[in-house]
């Protein structure tokens, strides 16, 4: 392939580098476009645009494959834990045994959160959503830990990296205790990451809650499948914002402001809520999908089909067998999970659904999952943000790190008034 690119626009003519990805993705780099010819692309939601290239994570649509430094998503889902998959998106290799005893243990030590942020925290009404609570708490530790805010300095960007990923299930917990009255529960530095979150989600000073292996296996399961997605919308939001050289707390808050939005992460919600709505109208799984197949409804179908992916979602994949084992291990009964898994018995051995691109995605297993646990909707963002929190970190600190760095300024098409003038406030209609 050559490597250039030809662009006319009219009688002017410009040769552009042809970039080549590690898997033969093909770019054209438009960097001195405007500079050379004063025209720029458009490209509304970015979808034909690369902003930057990344080492990160890599996404094969049409194979339906996912890779973490290379490393194939379902490798790192059996043999490792959610610490070790961040360790290897920051730091780009898995940890020896001994880093990742530094790690783990840095981690224990910083999952406290400033006493005074309880305050904080009772400042907030009571039916904030979860996902506002820890954008602002968030950004907030950038006023209670003045003292690594300087993203230039290596040595305040690893203590950033460790508060974060250690106080993130704190103020996650705390957001949905705060939610429901109840107090906040201190971390328990002899569990696990995923136990010590779900002990301060679910335990109350009136009673001990010891986390259920199964349980904890299919969180940590998820955080993990969906600890780095490439350039969506939340970690895009992570970067442009770095680029600002703003502190890493104030960009994974935007990270997580952007990730509440529900064209972003409201498919598990919507799940629950199709769910619901079947069992209201009195509906089977089998009836429901047998409806959307006469009538064509596609988009009724949540958690099925997936923007990126073709054929299957990797993700989905890895987790399902986890959901099913927790279902029969937790001897979970209720309405909503058995029409669950009723539809998706159906949808899979259909092919009519496998035909129009409608399998089982990562976000129908982790509604089911979330609501077998015990967590209201309301709070399955939240779960979502804490398993993204080491790619939003990994690409800040690549942005970093990138030679080419500079702060992001998109450009636009101006299509408003040429010129007009100026109307005095007693003269207008």
């Amino acid at each position: 392939m050559t490597d250039k690119a030809t662009l006319r626009i009219g009688d002017q003519e410009i040769e552009l580098p042809v970039v080549m990805g590690a898997h033969g993705e093909v770019g054209i780099d438009i960097s001195k476009l405007r500079g050379a010819t004063g025209a720029i692309t458009l490209d509304p939601g970015y979808s034909n645009t690369g902003s930057c290239k990344s080492a990160i994570s890599f996404i094969d649509e049409r194979k339906g494959e996912l890779r973490f430094r290379g490393i194939p998503i379902e490798a790192l889902a059996e043999h490792s834990s959610f610490l070790e998959v961040a360790y290897l998106l920051i730091h780009g290799e898995l940890p020896t045994r001994d880093e990742l005893a530094h790690f783990d243990s840095s981690i224990r030590n910083h999952t406290l959160l400033h006493e005074n942020m309880k305050e904080f925290f009772g400042a907030l009404p009571k039916d904030a959503h979860p996902m506002a609570a820890c954008s602002a708490a968030a950004g907030a530790l950038s006023t209670f830990y003045t003292d690594s805010l300087d993203p230039r300095d290596p040595a305040h960007v690893e203590v950033s990296v460790h508060r974060l990923i250690a106080k993130m299930p704190t103020i996650a917990s705390y957001a949905y205790k705060h939610s429901v009255g109840q107090p906040f529960m201190y971390p328990r530095d002899e569990l696990g990451y995923v136990g010590n979150f779900l002990q301060m989600m679910f335990a109350n000073p009136c009673e001990e809650f010891e986390p259920d292996p199964i349980v904890e296996k299919a969180i940590e399961l998820l955080l993990i499948l969906q600890s780095d997605h490439g350039q969506n919308c939340s970690t895009s939001c992570v970067r442009l914002v770095g680029s600002s050289m703003v502190n890493l707390f104030g960009a994974v808050s935007a990270g997580i402001n952007a990730l509440a939005g529900p064209q972003h992460s409201g498919d598990n919600r919507a799940v629950l809520q199709m769910l619901e709505g079947i069992r209201e109208q009195g509906l089977s799984g089998r009836d429901f999908a047998e409806q959307v197949k006469a009538k064509g409804d596609h988009d009724a179908l949540m958690g099925f089909g997936h923007r990126i992916y073709e054929k299957f979602d990797p993700r989905a994949r890895v987790i399902r067998p986890t959901c099913l084992a927790l279902l029969e291990r937790a001897g979970v009964q209720s309405p909503l999970l058995e029409i669950a898994m009723e539809l998706e018995a159906q949808v899979a051995s259909d092919p009519y659904f496998e035909e129009h691109g409608l399998f089982p995605n990562i976000e129908f297993y982790s509604a089911v999952i979330f609501n077998a646990v015990g967590f209201p909707s309301d709070t399955f963002t939240v779960l979502s943000a804490m398993g993204r929190l080491p790619g939003w970190i990994a690409h800040w600190s690549e942005l970093h790190d990138d030679p080419a760095f500079k702060i992001a300024r998109p450009r636009q098409i101006y299509t408003g008034p040429i010129k007009t003038d100026y109307v005095t406030i007693d003269e207008r209609s």
